[in-house]
């Protein structure tokens, strides 16, 4: 019998050429811009691509944290700097405490029985829906004229919390529930207190949703602009917010602002990547083996 081979639509391959094309393409320009002058970025003549690169607009962003002095930097700006600082910081802070508080959350919403139990859940999520922009008005509010948390780290910490907790608590309880209750009750009876059995049995169980949960948290929190702007002052700006703050009517340094937004993007591939191998390795070695 002679087999015959299927053979794809050439239309096929030129949709998933242009999908790549839109997906790489900005970022490639980005990435090409970063190594550009000013004076090359506004130069039709310069290529995109084929042109002298330079690492001065990195110098530039980074110029208070290297160990050497850039000779073309004249005064060391530490906006960018301080900003990357920052957003690594609420980023790493509020990822931690919604993770263990929406753990937390989850395992009382799955093993305790209470009255309304069904409904918190649901309310939980309902709560996930509402924009970050209905927010913003009276977050602000609340925080700068009752609480005074405006321009503070932890004001905004509080809000990115807040924000993401809702959805990780419903995305654990789906994990949570697939835990044999037998492991529970040996460990219990092997002398466990709840705390012990909460943090040495569920947890490592459920390391895959912690991590899914991890990277969705951190890459809000790494991203979000709306209530940062509102929320932040200078001196704890985050990276989306000193961006955009950098552009004026007067003066837009494309190289340095493209330099930026390849930095930015460095930390949470870096976090998605080691969340990622929790994964894997939390679902190929499992709890009970036979």
């Amino acid at each position: 019998m002679s087999v015959q081979k299927e053979t794809q639509n050439p239309l096929f391959y030129m949709l998933i050429a242009v999908l790549v094309v839109m997906s790489l393409g900005p970022i490639l320009l980005m990435l090409a811009t970063s190594f550009k002058t000013n004076v090359d970025v506004y130069d039709s003549s310069v290529s995109a691509f084929f042109f002298a690169p330079t690492l001065a607009n990195y110098e530039t962003v980074l110029c208070d944290v290297l160990w050497y002095e850039p000779s073309h930097v004249d005064y060391c700006d530490p906006t960018f700097g301080r900003a990357l600082g920052n957003s690594l910081f609420v980023a790493l802070i509020s990822t931690g405490l919604t993770l263990l508080m929406g753990c937390m959350a989850a395992y009382a919403l799955v093993r305790f029985k209470f009255m309304g139990r069904g409904t918190v859940s649901m309310t939980t999520l309902l709560m996930r829906m509402v924009p970050p922009a209905v927010l913003l008005v009276p977050v602000f509010g609340i925080w700068t004229f009752q609480y005074g948390l405006d321009g503070t780290f932890t004001g905004i910490i509080l809000v990115y919390t807040a924000m993401n907790l809702p959805f990780v608590i419903w995305i654990l309880q789906s994990f949570i529930v697939q835990v044999p209750i037998q492991l529970e009750e040996a460990a219990r009876m092997d002398g466990a207190n709840p705390i012990q059995i909460f943090f040495l049995v569920v947890l490592p169980i459920i390391k895959p949703g912690l991590a899914a949960a991890a990277i969705f948290t951190f890459r809000i929190a790494w991203n979000e602009f709306l209530l940062g702007n509102a929320l932040l002052d200078r001196n704890t700006r985050t990276v989306p917010v000193t961006i955009v703050n950098s552009i004026t009517e007067y003066d837009i340094n494309w190289g340095v602002i493209m330099a930026t937004g390849m930095l930015l993007a460095i930390p949470p591939i870096i976090f998605t990547f080691v969340a990622s191998k929790q994964i894997i390795t939390g679902m190929t070695a499992g709890a009970v083996k036979g």
